[in-house]
């Protein structure tokens, strides 16, 4: 399975490279139609899959049309707020891919002058949930390039003074709901550096005290922030362990959280928290399973769930849960394909969907599973 997955996710100073990238909330309004979708960033094959989302089953349906081009090596996805954009960050190509997106069937678009370039081996992109700057963590050249987003068009433009300095190999990163900070998961420096947002131009700026130290050897690989902003969790590749912090609100400073780190499986990939903020969960590539967490609200501190770690498939390396908290995914490299499971929303754990596994492209290494508006919201109006 090393052999695969090194062949597949090439970096020069670690024996997998991908990571996984942190997302932001919604509303949770109930006047509006929303539709559901997944889409999966298929590494080997350069494309992305599209399904909906059944809502009630979890079941998923391809989009038509579906796969979707991206770049050479493409690593993660995002969409804006508003539903009406999604990017990929291409490793292999250096540069991001950007779609417009029929927000009533999910298709993908490729927008005007797309890609856009971007630093060395981008791994990661977020979005800030004002929906008007997009972050991309590059790897190899240790920097975070920062651009503007076109709210009518999509296009992205560099910000002042971009690229910002980062730390060795920034593989994950994630921006906190209320917008005012961002986070980078150094994987070789082994660390955590965090940057406050410029809220007008979208310069990043780093936070006092940063970068914040993970386990060693080389492993901060991916990153999030829990949808209350109050915690940070790092999944640490090679130690087989996750990293909490706790976040001062008005700085964005991290403490380590009592206990931390947490352990897990064997080499997690990606870690996720639920909209509830209530479950975390870690994808772990070389045991085939998916560590399930509860949250202490108060402490950011993790316990697992009973019955934790649960089965998954063949090379695990991202895990996410549905906008609703109902339903959780997982995109297995090895096995090319993604599998579904129901969430006890009491406990947090996990039981697979009966024929909830679903095929994609060669090397899946990536899922979003997003909610979007239809008809489509204006920024500034409706969040």
């Amino acid at each position: 399975m090393k052999a695969f997955l090194a062949k597949v996710f090439v970096l020069a100073f670690v024996t997998v490279a991908f990571v996984a990238c942190g997302g932001g909330g919604d509303d949770g309004s109930t006047d509006t139609v929303y539709e559901y979708f997944a889409y999966i960033v298929n590494s080997s094959s350069n494309t992305v899959s599209a399904f909906s989302l059944n809502t009630t089953t979890g079941a998923l349906t391809a989009v038509a049309g579906s796969p979707f081009a991206a770049g050479v090596l493409p690593r993660s996805f995002v969409i804006g707020p508003a539903g009406k954009f999604a990017y990929v960050s291409n490793w292999g190509s250096n540069d991001v891919s950007a779609y417009s997106i029929d927000t009533s069937t999910g298709a993908l678009a490729a927008t005007a002058s797309s890609p856009f370039p971007a630093g060395l081996s981008p791994a990661c992109i977020a979005i800030s949930p004002s929906g008007k700057f997009a972050y991309v963590a590059d790897a190899s050249s240790y920097d975070v390039s920062a651009f503007s987003i076109n709210s009518t068009t999509g296009v992205l433009s560099a910000v002042s003074g971009s690229p910002f300095p980062a730390g060795n190999s920034p593989s994950g990163i994630a921006v906190d709901p209320s917008g005012k900070f961002t986070y980078v998961a150094n994987l070789v420096s082994s660390d955590v550096s965090a940057f406050s947002i410029d809220p007008i131009m979208g310069v990043l700026t780093a936070v006092p005290g940063s970068p914040y130290a993970a386990e060693v050897p080389p492993n901060a690989y991916a990153v999030t922030v829990d949808p209350s902003g109050k915690f940070v969790y790092v999944a640490n590749a090679n130690a087989s362990s996750v990293s909490a912090y706790s976040v001062d609100t008005t700085t964005g400073a991290l403490t380590a959280v009592a206990g931390s780190p947490f352990p897990a499986g064997t080499g997690p990939r990606s870690v996720q928290v639920d909209p509830s903020g209530k479950f975390a969960y870690v994808a772990n590539v070389y045991t085939n399973d998916i560590s399930a967490f509860s949250i202490n609200a108060a402490t950011g501190a993790l316990t697992a769930v009973p019955g934790s770690p649960f089965a998954a498939g063949s090379g695990p390396m991202f895990v996410a849960v549905d906008p609703l908290g109902k339903f959780a995914y997982v995109a297995n490299a090895i096995d090319n394909n993604v599998s579904a499971y129901t969430i006890d929303s009491t406990t947090g754990a996990l039981t697979a969907i009966a024929g909830g596994t679903y095929a994609v492209g060669e090397g899946p290494t990536w899922i979003a599973v997003v909610r979007i508006h239809w008809p489509p919201p204006i920024l500034g109006l409706t969040s």
